[in-house]
């Protein structure tokens, strides 16, 4: 992996942790209200693919904050999102659990587990006949295999060879429900390699994530049909701000913030002479004003007008509908 990639991951991931970090104390001072799903620990899934994925449709889970920033989203209008102001990226409607922006072909945040995967199929059967190379990337947690829509969608994709990216962040827990305690196994590939190529990797390797998304890309722009892949990672927080997380011990704990996605990104690029050290204080002083300024954006951004509790509700006008 060349420098200037590393840097990149490396600037994006840290961009992410201290957007989560922040997050975190603006909802404890009362600023952001209502759900809050933090991606700390896992921001080598989130940057990984989606500095692999880059042409093509994006479906997320709603622990989506870091992948939307990874995808090209200004860290301002996901702050404001936040904040619930008018000047976030769904007009401040949405919050944490919905950032959507067409522009970057993102659609993110889905609230139901497992839900946007029949939607990302459709999209993908919608890609394939009108004869678009670019594909579909669908992300999704560990519960979400135990989903019925989960076999559907792998089932009809694999039978219509679609071109969709099955990617599953297996992090062990649906908020406090361990996956072995509701699979007959913790490697989750095995649900679906007698539909489609399927593999496992370390999530907590940035490189490797991209590495994986890339081959995977190649393999559906080729009309091969789709790819899944299970990245082994972990979340450091709680499922969402409501949840402390008591039912994981410190050991497990320590031995995930012991393979830290960012940190060991730092050690070994600096190890190999990849990257010279002086970069890492650059990037963290930027990453420091950024997360700065999107919280000042945030704060002083207006709060939506009453009537636009009736914008956006119902299609005004769908052009591409034949009645």
């Amino acid at each position: 992996m060349h420098s200037g990639r590393i840097e990149k991951f490396y600037y994006l991931m840290k961009l992410g942790r201290e957007f989560e970090l922040a997050a975190k104390e603006q909802y404890m001072q009362g600023n952001i209200a209502g759900f809050l799903h933090l991606d700390i620990g896992q921001e080598a899934c989130s940057v990984g693919a989606m500095q692999a994925f880059d042409k093509g449709d994006v479906f997320t889970h709603y622990r989506e904050h870091v992948l939307a920033i990874a995808r090209g989203m200004d860290p301002k209008i996901v702050m404001a999102e936040l904040f619930g102001k008018v000047t976030g990226v769904s007009k401040g409607k949405g919050g944490s659990m919905h950032l959507f922006d067409p522009d970057l072909d993102f659609y993110g945040g889905d609230a139901i587990v497992a839900g946007h995967l029949p939607i990302a199929v459709g999209c993908a059967y919608a890609r394939k006949i009108q004869g678009e190379k670019a594909g579909v990337f669908a992300i999704f947690g560990d519960g979400a295999s135990n989903a019925g829509a989960f076999f559907e969608s792998i089932n009809i994709a694999a039978a219509w060879k679609l071109p969709l990216i099955f990617f599953c962040e297996n992090n062990y827990y649906a908020i406090g429900t361990r996956i072995g305690w509701v699979s007959p196994f913790e490697e989750l590939y095995h649900k679906a390699r007698n539909y489609m190529p399927a593999k496992r990797i370390d999530g907590m390797d940035v490189c490797a994530v991209y590495k994986a998304v890339t081959e995977a890309k190649e393999y559906i722009e080729n009309g091969l049909g789709p790819y899944f892949i299970e990245a082994e990672t972990y979340r450091y927080e709680g499922h969402s701000m409501s949840d402390n997380g008591k039912y994981r011990s410190e050991e497990e704990m320590e031995i995930f913030k012991s393979r830290d996605p960012i940190e060991n990104l730092k050690k070994h690029a600096i190890a190999e002479g990849l990257v010279a050290p002086e970069y890492f204080d650059e990037a963290d002083k930027k990453v420091q004003k950024v997360i700065e300024e999107a919280i000042a954006f945030a704060a002083d951004s207006p709060e939506p007008p009453l009537s636009e509790l009736y914008e956006d509700v119902y299609c005004k006008e769908c052009t591409n509908v034949i009645p």
